[in-house]
């Protein structure tokens, strides 16, 4: 097929005229394009141009190297890549020896669920362990926190099914480099489990939460159907290692697991998973986060700011934004995980502390968009092995949980007491949506004075961009921690831990991805690599 890309069209435009754009493009009659499908679509809405969406389409034409000769040199008629996924492996016959172990996935979030759905495709016969419970029990626990103020420390935002990125904005973009196109499977496995087929062409695809538990339930169906196991509330408390290879995991009230193939797809917050390797003598080591706040603003001030005239066309839908300060301090300040038409949720896994996180749905049609504005810190910030960092937000977390009054309300401040420096008493224009609810305070406890005082100083240089930013109105929640993790299980090139074998560190938790598509990738790596060390052996 031949790509082209740079293809633009008034936004309203009719569907007919995509094609009749192609046809004028490749200089071609209609008689000799057999088919096309958008690859990629996005949108140019600056104030000072027409609203168009920018195209990117994949043609099949009658005889592509009499149309590709005409375009010699021309970056943007190409041929198409191969975007399909190819196995490394299928219906090995070793899973029928009966000393074949089968491999095991601890945790089932995006990376785990995407490793053991390529596991299952192989024909490995996964065996996942998530220490949480199904995604719609899970979901009901959940609200227990954010209506009843009862936390479940082993079902809630962080732990059970689909894992953090359920009670997210479903975003599905990620800036991770993939020469092979694995996005591209994840993209795709999305789809088929019944995700908007649109996401495997817009710019910025994302599902939302309650899509997602619908989406995350149809994969695990899937791995089951292929001869896999889903064991849920199976907690793993220890590793069993002799001659520094895995050879079993010790799971909470239930017999050791015997597993020489063992991928830790743990997410970030699995504290005492972290802990358990550790004491296991697993390599790991620090690795640079952030901390920071919730921001929240009327979603309409950031469709006016962002999309100018444009904003409101439904073609388009809610803006976000991107923002990156770099502070006198030498610290660097920036918006994390921005959930247009959103609201700021609860987020913590342990007693007595709190964590604020972003989520939308879908139609990302709530009153207001919110952001994390978080500090990036290093190692050098808390000194004492890899498990510091863990000790920087519990701290962090705790603080939080008394200044928000001790039942799990997160401390809250508006912006304009906060660039003042002065304790808020009572809301403004703009309503903060985290439940169980926000405690008006001084914010600046909470964090350490540098990052405070960076903070401070990027919300105004951000107003520059977006006008209205530093609106006295918005509402800073407190506190943003869990960004990424706190340390990095290594491994090398084979992904397997740097000194025990047949463990494989994997995704967020393991310091290899940020998101649900680049832990959805780094499962496709870990699960190829896995396959074919089985296969070496």
């Amino acid at each position: 097929m031949i790509r082209i890309t740079e293809l633009r069209l008034p936004i309203n435009h009719p569907p007919e005229a995509l094609e009749a754009a192609i046809l004028e493009r490749l200089k071609i009659d209609p008689k000799e394009l057999v088919r096309f499908n958008v690859f990629k679509r996005s949108y140019d809405a600056r104030k000072n141009v027409a609203l168009a969406f920018i195209y990117t389409v994949d043609v099949s034409v009658k005889d592509q190297a009499k149309v590709l000769e005409k375009f010699d040199g021309d970056i943007h008629v190409r041929p198409s890549p191969d975007t399909s996924y190819h196995f490394v492996a299928k219906d090995p016959a070793l899973t029928n020896l009966s000393n074949f172990l089968r491999p095991v996935v601890i945790g089932f979030g995006p990376c785990g669920i995407f490793a053991a759905l390529l596991l299952a495709q192989m024909g490995f016969r996964p065996i996942v362990l998530e220490r949480g419970k199904p995604v719609r029990e899970r979901t009901q626990d959940t609200w227990g926190l954010w209506r009843k103020n009862v936390l479940n420390p082993e079902s809630n935002v962080q732990f059970g099914e689909g894992g953090a990125g359920t009670f997210s904005d479903g975003k599905l973009y990620s800036q991770i480099k993939d020469p092979k196109f694995y996005g591209r499977k994840v993209l795709d496995e999305f789809v088929n489990a019944g995700a908007p087929e649109e996401i495997l062409y817009v710019a910025k695809p994302h599902i939302g939460t309650f899509r997602l538990v619908g989406v995350v339930e149809k994969m695990r169906q899937e791995i089951i159907a292929l001869g896999g196991e889903i064991r849920f509330l199976h907690k793993v408390t220890g590793f069993d290692i002799t001659n520094n290879q895995i050879v079993g995991v010790k799971i909470e009230g239930q017999a050791d697991l015997p597993a020489n193939h063992v991928v830790l797809a743990l997410g970030h917050s699995a504290r005492d998973t972290f802990e358990a390797l550790h004491h296991a003598g697993v390599f790991m080591e620090a690795k640079p986060f952030s901390v920071g706040f919730r921001i929240e603003h009327p979603q309409s001030l950031i469709d006016r700011a962002r999309l100018g005239p444009h904003a409101g066309n439904p073609l388009i839908g809610a803006a976000d934004y991107k923002l990156v300060h770099h502070a006198k301090n030498g610290r660097s300040v920036y918006s994390f995980c921005m959930c247009p038409g959103g609201t700021v949720v609860a987020a913590t896994s342990e007693p007595n502390r709190v964590v604020t996180n972003g989520m939308s749905q879908y139609s990302r049609n709530e009153r207001n968009a919110n952001a994390g504005i978080v500090v990036g810190i290093t190692p050098e910030d808390y000194p004492g092995g890899p498990l510091a960092g863990i000790e920087f937000q519990r701290a962090i977390e705790s603080k939080a949980y008394k200044l928000g009054g001790s039942n799990y309300e997160a401390p809250g401040q508006l912006v304009g007491d906060f660039l003042a420096g002065k304790a808020s008493t009572q809301f403004g224009a703009v309503i903060p949506s985290y439940k169980p609810g926000v405690h008006l305070t001084d914010l600046a406890p909470s964090l350490p004075d540098y990052a405070i005082e960076a903070i401070r100083e990027a919300i105004p240089a951000f107003e520059k961009q977006i006008k209205g930013f530093s609106l006295k109105d918005a509402v800073l929640t407190g506190v943003e921690t869990r960004t990424s993790s706190p340390l990095r299980i290594t491994r090398g090139v084979d992904f397997q831990s740097l000194n025990i074998k047949g463990l494989y560190p994997a995704g967020e938790g393991a310091g290899y991805a940020g998101g649900i598509l680049s832990a959805g990738v780094d499962g496709i790596k870990v699960a190829e690599a896995v396959a074919l060390d089985y296969l070496s052996h």
